[in-house]
């Protein structure tokens, strides 16, 4: 999931632009060392993948992915990408990528896109953690306006029907038919992520926030009946897709599945509603605008509800629900960030405290948009 950026003042003039990016370089190459040693990746992929391992295999980082790390792997004859989970020490339940693997190839034969899975690799001996190979796809990702600038006002609002409705065909599964019917615990989803939230926002904080605690309350106190379950992305926008080149408003497949479960399909449009809201605009305001700022031709938040309500046949009379609970989320994501900052050099408290402002500028919003509606 993304997290918010902290409000810094612009330094480049202050900075050698040559340095910086011999810097990045080495850093990259020293990540791949470590997280994908090349050698024993290429015996492994010559005795699990037909045809693999005929020549040497050249591993690239690529930019990407909310946690887990992604990278290209290319040996002459393939072109595939890795995903495996950071380096050092992870929750017990954090970084699963072979969940990742399992949801991409249980969806490979539904109307959802998403990359063809190569082979996958619980053996942490291997390269030092569990992971996945999946087929390379050339397209674009509608990361931030400056990627979307090359669409015009048609294509522009093609991707944004075609975002919605891949959403709606997703949560149109049904998780036992592609075998997923152990992916999750749909019963009792929103109850626990709300008490999850709240408990994660206890381990990301030394301050009282009475705001957070209000929001957080009132969401438990107005928890909706429970949908349908559905296969629930987790994460799911613009940033997270792939797009064709020579059909932009065609999506080639939906990227980073590592927040997948089963639940409330609502949670999924929730989010993506709040991202393409206001709260998006505190969250990237220190960055490019989001891809659907960008020009004409991108509806706004309305038409996305009106189209997915539309395509997937579902209820969506407690929409207000999700939108506040996508921006209480976020507000602890913040505060979560705001403390790994604090820890992180002699500057990491001035940088702290400025994100704890968008923690607090987003829990402000959450309780505005949960007394608009009544929560």
């Amino acid at each position: 999931m993304t997290e918010p950026s902290e409000a810094t003042g612009t330094t480049d003039r202050e900075a050698d632009d040559g340095d910086r990016a011999g810097r990045a370089d080495d850093a990259d190459a020293a990540l791949v060392a470590a997280a994908v040693p090349a050698e024993p990746l290429r015996r492994w992929l010559a005795d699990h993948v037909p045809h693999a391992g005929d020549g040497p295999l050249r591993v690239t980082k690529l930019a990407g992915g909310r946690s887990n790390l992604t990278f290209r792997l290319q040996d002459g004859r393939h072109d595939w990408v890795l995903r495996r989970p950071p380096l050092g020490p992870l929750l017990a339940t954090a970084h699963d990528v072979g969940r990742e693997a399992r949801v991409q190839a249980a969806l490979a034969a539904t109307d959802v896109p998403v990359p063809r899975i190569v082979a996958a690799c619980d053996d942490p001996d291997v390269i030092g953690a569990p992971f996945y190979v999946m087929g390379h796809l050339d397209g674009v990702v509608y990361a931030d306006a400056d990627c979307v600038g090359h669409l015009t006002a048609a294509h522009a609002r093609a991707a944004s029907d075609e975002l919605v409705d891949v959403l709606a065909r997703l949560h149109a599964v049904d998780p036992a038919a592609v075998g997923l019917a152990d992916f999750g615990r749909p019963a009792g989803f929103l109850e626990r992520q709300v008490r999850r939230w709240r408990t994660q926002w206890e381990r990301s904080t030394d301050r009282e926030v009475p705001v957070v605690e209000e929001v957080a309350t009132r969401l438990a106190r107005a928890l909706p009946p429970e949908q349908p379950p559905a296969i629930v992305h987790g994460d799911y926008s613009f940033n997270n897709t792939i797009w064709f080149r020579d059909r932009p408003g065609r999506m080639q497949a939906v990227l980073d599945w590592e927040m997948s479960t089963l639940g409330d399909p609502l949670t999924d449009l929730g989010m993506l509603l709040t991202y393409w809201g206001p709260v998006g605009e505190v969250m990237w305001r220190d960055r490019p605008p989001q891809p659907h700022r960008a020009g004409p031709g991108f509806p706004d938040a309305d038409t996305l509800v009106e189209r997915y309500g539309a395509t997937s046949g579902r209820s969506l009379d407690h929409l207000a629900f999700y939108r506040v609970l996508a921006t209480y989320k976020l507000a602890v994501i913040a505060e979560g960030a705001a403390a790994r900052l604090a820890a992180s050099g002699p500057d990491g408290a001035a940088r702290a405290a400025r994100t704890r402002g968008t923690t607090d500028h987003l829990a402000a919003m959450a309780l505005d948009q949960a007394r608009a509606a009544g929560l």
